[in-house]
């Protein structure tokens, strides 16, 4: 399948079995468990469908002029891929199998990764691969010491726009009808910052450890009540 820029030629082909991907390290300890919380919580909540894919520092792919691009964001989400799961184990290739993603998502850290580079020559930076290449409609870079999101919104133009947050402060990520925000607390170890997602109706989606908590508080009120009209709850 072909698409055409103003001066690229965009071809989406399988990466090659023996093609040598990138295996150096996240930049910062931070970036699997914020990419974790953001998963977990689709799935616990009934929001990722089987056909769907998150991506955590892993390949998205494309062929540029005839040579092979690879950038991993720090996450990301395909609401629909059309191979199996292992023909994408490596790497993943939109419009060859399956949807451009819906957004992804870039986490700042000490080392400056060029999340903002729109170099359009080989290898182009992130921006322009993701604007340009992809044409991914929502990129989201996160700070997570200052907790601070931006997310941009692709244009009619196929330009890259800073959205302004509601007044929740939250972002709206129409292809997901789901809320993207910033929320402060601990998990894993970690307190600060995280990237959470909401529903249409403001209501926060749990993790696995909130959702136990609420069980939990659930049957307690549930024992008080049966208590206090004389019946003692079974153990």
């Amino acid at each position: 399948m072909l698409a055409n820029t103003a001066t690229h030629n965009v071809t989406w082909e399988k990466l090659p079995d023996d093609f040598v991907l990138d295996n150096e390290p996240v930049d910062n300890i931070n970036q699997p468990l914020l990419a974790a919380a953001l998963t977990e919580s689709l799935e616990l909540a009934g929001r990722l469908p089987a056909d769907a894919l998150t991506i955590t520092n892993y390949g998205i792919c494309a062929t540029l002029n005839n040579r092979f691009v690879v950038k991993a964001p720090d996450w990301g989400y395909v609401s629909s891929i059309r191979v199996s799961r292992e023909e994408v184990k490596r790497s993943y290739t939109p419009r060859l199998q399956g949807d451009i993603p819906v957004i992804v998502m870039e986490f700042l850290s000490d080392t400056e990764g060029g999340e903002y580079s729109s170099k359009p020559t080989y290898p182009p930076g992130k921006w322009f691969y993701y604007e340009q290449i992809l044409q991914v409609p929502n990129y989201a870079i996160f700070e997570p010491d200052g907790g601070v999101l931006e997310v941009y919104r692709r244009d009619n133009l196929g330009h890259y726009q800073l959205q302004t947050p509601d007044a929740n402060n939250r972002h709206w990520i129409a292809k997901m009808n789901l809320f993207l925000g910033v929320w402060q607390g601990s998990r894993e170890n970690r307190s600060g910052y995280w990237l959470r997602w909401w529903d249409e109706n403001g209501e926060l989606l749990l993790w696995g450890l909130e959702l136990a908590a609420k069980e939990r508080q659930r049957a307690e009120r549930l024992a008080a009540q049966l208590k206090a009209l004389g019946v003692e709850p079974e153990v």
